[in-house]
């Protein structure tokens, strides 16, 4: 058989499978029943950007619900509260199954990653409880980054170390359902730079390890935005997303600093773009701490942050 017999033929398959893949929209399409491409991104707020109202665990909820988010980040300590005053679990998954949300993360501060023994130990037990009471709501994943290991004072830590600890966490993780997310903090002494976290998820050989960034912890710890399509799919389920204003240096810039995504000078939409995955969408959560929209009302802030974030996601 002739390379031009079997290129016609080919061409031919091809044809048929495109006319019969027409038929089969066209016929979906007569009853009303094509489905919607899948999304680039989900839009998620963490309650770091209305936790300076003081609303508490349920008020929040309903903020980012009636603002129009269907994804959420909590902070473990406004749910721990919420229980020590009287709320319990089931209530609280309750009212997360009706307002239609989930709570796709949980930002903690246990010290799993510090030298001392009795430290981590005792940051150990930590997480291990957190991790059970998250599971108790649906929560999915619960953020790990490098706090006790972090300050001006801190020693550097030999990355294969941090990796034998990530390692750790993640058992914990699949024991409990609540898998813990590697996070960057770019002020911090350890795990400041995209190389540092991807080393560790890599050389874990664990297909759970996650990697958690963020566009103001990418800037103020020096790495190239150019460099976040490495993490790749599927180490990145979601992405803590802001801006910063020009004219700040990342050794002064703070979180105080952070701002809403399009209002300030990152390369947030080249940042996307690489980033977008139809077919397993990264989760955006907007992740600000500014005391200038703390005086605001919590609601007119969520509704504004999400009308934000989807502008700076448009088009790509």
């Amino acid at each position: 058989m002739s390379s031009f017999e079997l290129d016609r033929r080919q061409l031919l398959k091809v044809l048929g499978l495109s006319a019969g893949a027409s038929l089969v929209q066209g016929s979906a399409a007569a009853k009303g029943t094509i489905s919607k491409p899948a999304a680039d991104f989900k839009y998620s707020l963490n309650m770091s950007t209305i936790r300076g109202q003081q609303l508490g665990f349920i008020k929040e909820l309903e903020v980012a619900s009636k603002a129009g988010f269907r994804h959420v980040e909590i902070w473990i300590d406004t749910f721990q509260k919420y229980l020590a005053e009287g709320g319990d679990a089931a209530t609280a998954a309750k009212v997360i199954r009706d307002l239609g949300l989930e709570i796709e993360n949980a930002i903690g501060f246990a010290k799993w990653i510090v030298d001392d023994e009795a430290t981590r130990k005792e940051g150990l037990k930590q997480l291990g409880h957190e991790m059970e009471l998250l599971a108790k709501i649906g929560c999915k994943r619960v953020a790990a980054p490098p706090f006790g290991a972090h300050g001006p004072d801190a020693a550097v830590i030999d990355l294969n170390v941090i990796t034998e600890r990530y390692k750790t966490i993640l058992e914990m993780g699949k024991q409990t359902g609540v898998m813990p997310i590697l996070e960057m903090w770019g002020g911090s002494t350890n795990l400041k730079k995209i190389s540092q976290v991807i080393y560790v998820a890599t050389e874990t050989g664990d297909p759970d390890a996650r990697v958690l960034m963020d566009t103001f912890h990418i800037f103020k710890g020096g790495s190239s935005f150019d460099s976040a399509p490495f993490v790749g799919r599927p180490a990145m389920d979601i992405l803590h997303i802001n801006d910063y204003p020009a004219g700040i240096a990342p050794a002064k810039i703070s979180e105080p600093d952070r701002i809403y995504p399009g209002d300030g000078i990152a390369p947030l939409k080249p940042l996307l773009k690489q980033l977008k995955h139809p077919g397993n969408p990264v989760i955006l959560s907007l992740e600000v701490f500014n005391p200038n929209y703390y005086k605001q009302d919590a609601l007119l802030v969520a509704r504004t942050g999400l009308a934000k974030m989807k502008a700076v996601t448009a088009g790509l």
